[in-house]
């Protein structure tokens, strides 16, 4: 029997869940907003993976599309953080300006999109310009730790504290594929950093379930919406 893509499908419907609980009772802050966005792309890349291996849809569009998705989500977690920590807001929209790259290069040469191998827990691909999208892939993720490990030397308020602490644990967790397979690579094995994308993207469940409890902890609850509410009438 053909397991293959069996735990992107099932990331894919928790994923789902948190994204269709989080549509109904999250608030719909700026910062919500781009957490809800960024647990949507993680979603359908794992929808995507799964349809990959275990459909067996075998057009290189397919995977395009799927690092088209992925090629946004480092991006939107440093626009996250930046929301977060009000640093350097001006050049939010230039942050997606590599995405914005890869997405229209690789519209010209999707028949070079293949995907390689399938398993259980990931897939690998091939696909052009491997290193220079990989350099614009974790280096958001690295300027995202700097700044949210600052962030939370230095904010008093707890609310935001808290937010920034869970946002860097989760923003650590996801780099742990990264640094074991650039170790391996540098001891002479390959098989790890072949499926990078991949493997981390089943790590970022758990950053999903970061950005759900940001998502649930930057909201209101019933009475304080009402208060708010209150506040404003007065005025």
């Amino acid at each position: 029997m053909n397991w293959n893509g069996t735990v992107s499908l099932l990331i894919a419907c928790l994923e789902f869940l948190l994204l269709f609980n989080l549509l109904i009772f999250a608030e719909k802050n700026k910062l919500n907003k781009i957490a809800i966005t960024m647990i949507a792309f993680l979603a359908a890349y794992q929808t995507m993976e799964f349809l990959m291996c275990q459909v067996e849809f075998q057009s290189t569009f397919f995977p395009y599309l799927a690092f088209i998705i992925i090629s946004f989500l480092p991006p939107l977690n440093l626009s996250l953080t930046l929301n977060l920590t009000h640093t350097l807001k001006s050049i939010g929209y230039l942050i997606f300006i590599p995405a914005i790259f890869f997405t229209i290069y690789y519209t010209f040469i999707i028949p070079k999109f293949t995907v390689t191998s399938c398993t259980v827990l990931y897939a690998t691909y091939n696909y052009p310009l491997g290193d220079l999208f990989g350099f614009f892939y974790y280096l958001p993720i690295l300027f995202s730790i700097f700044l949210l490990a600052l962030f939370v030397r230095k904010e008093n308020d707890k609310k935001k504290n808290l937010i920034g602490k869970v946002l860097l644990f989760g923003a650590i967790f996801i780099s742990i594929p990264p640094v074991l397979g650039f170790s391996l690579m540098f001891a002479g094995s390959y098989s790890l950093i072949s499926a990078m994308e991949s493997i981390m993207c089943k790590f970022a469940f758990v950053y999903a379930l970061c950005l759900a409890f940001v998502c649930i902890y930057n909201s209101p609850f019933k009475d304080e919406r009402n208060y708010f509410k209150y506040l404003s009438g007065y005025k």
